[in-house]
C-alpha cells in the first residue's frame, strides 16, 4: 500500500511540473529589471568559467556588479570587460573559504558600493580525486569554498534584503548537489550540503512571510569550463548528455533567475533527478 501512494505521489508531481512547464511556455512571465541593483558574484575570474558571463549577461541589463575572487589579475580583467559594455564594476580581492575575509570585504563593499541585492554564490573547486587520494587540507578546501563560504555571504547580506524585504539569492550548485558520482567525494558532499542549505533557506524565508527577498536554484550538468575534465557521470550517459557550453548554460540560468524560478535544471531531463530525490 506504502508503494502505490509513493508512486501515485510521485506521478501528481511530475504532472504538476508539466502543467506549471506548460503555463509557462504559454504565458511567458515577464523578466524582471536589475538595472541598478546592485549584483555580487563570487568566483570571477576564469576566462572560461561561469562567473564572468554572469557578470556580463547582468552588465548587459545595467546592474552594478561586485566582483570576488581570489585571483586578483583575473577579476579585475572581467571588470574591464563588464565596464567596456558601460555597467558600474568593482573587483574586491577576497578568499570566501576564510568567514573573517568575508566579512570584512562585505563591511568595505556596503561603504564603497551600497547594500547588495543580489548575490550569486557561484565559487567553486573540485579535486577530482577519490577521497584516499585526497589531502586533508584540500579536502577542507572544499567543503569552505563550496559550502560555508554560502554561511558566511547570506549572514553578511540576508539581513539587509530582509530589512528592505528585497532581494534574491542564487545558488550555483550544479547536478552533482543532486546525485552523486565517484572519484568526485569532497565535491558531491560539498554541493549537496550547498543544496541542502539553500533549501533550508527558502523554507525559512517562506516561514517567516519574506516574500520580496528570492531563491533560485541553479543545477546544470556538467559545464565544460575545465574543472570536470575527464569526468564521467554515467558511461551510458555519455550519448544522451554531453557537457554544457558555459555561455549557453547562463544564458538559461539568467532566464530562470530573472524569472525568480525556484530552480533551475540544464538541461530539462535533470529535473526528473530533482523530483527522484522527493
Amino acid at each position: 500500500m506504502g508503494v502505490l501512494i509513493d508512486f501515485l505521489l510521485l506521478t501528481a508531481k511530475v504532472v504538476g511540473y508539466i502543467i506549471q512547464s506548460l503555463v509557462r511556455w504559454i504565458k511567458r512571465p515577464t523578466e524582471k529589471r536589475v538595472t541598478h541593483e546592485i549584483c555580487l558574484i563570487t568566483g570571477m575570474a576564469s576566462a572560461r568559467g561561469l562567473g564572468r558571463r554572469f557578470a556580463l549577461e547582468l552588465a548587459q541589463r545595467g546592474a552594478t556588479l561586485v566582483l570576488w575572487d581570489i585571483d586578483t589579475d583575473g577579476n579585475e580583467k572581467t571588470v574591464v570587460q563588464v565596464r567596456e559594455l558601460g555597467a558600474k564594476a568593482y573587483a574586491y580581492t577576497c578568499d570566501v573559504s576564510q568567514r573573517e575575509d568575508v566579512y570584512n570585504t562585505a563591511e568595505r563593499v556596503r561603504r564603497e558600493v551600497g547594500d547588495v541585492t543580489v548575490l550569486i554564490n557561484n565559487a567553486g573547486v573540485v579535486a577530482g580525486k577519490p577521497i584516499l587520494q585526497c589531502s586533508d587540507e584540500t579536502l577542507e578546501r572544499t567543503m569552505k569554498t563550496n559550502c560555508h563560504a554560502h554561511f558566511w555571504t547570506v549572514k553578511a547580506f540576508l539581513p539587509k534584503m530582509m530589512e528592505m524585504d528585497h532581494g534574491h539569492i542564487v545558488t550555483i550548485a550544479g547536478s552533482l548537489g543532486l546525485f552523486a558520482t565517484a572519484c568526485m567525494t569532497d565535491y558531491c558532499a560539498s554541493k549537496f550540503a550547498a543544496v541542502g542549505f539553500h533549501e533550508a533557506l527558502s523554507h525559512q524565508l517562506k516561514a517567516k512571510q519574506i516574500n520580496g527577498v528570492k531563491t533560485t536554484l541553479v543545477c546544470p550538468y556538467l559545464v565544460d569550463t575545465g574543472m570536470f575534465t575527464g569526468c564521467r557521470i554515467r558511461r551510458e550517459l555519455d550519448a544522451l548528455l554531453s557537457p554544457l557550453k558555459p555561455d549557453d548554460c547562463v544564458k538559461t540560468a539568467m532566464k530562470g533567475i530573472l524569472n525568480n524560478q525556484p530552480i533551475i535544471c540544464i538541461p530539462r531531463v535533470m529535473y526528473f533527478a530533482v523530483v527522484l530525490k522527493q
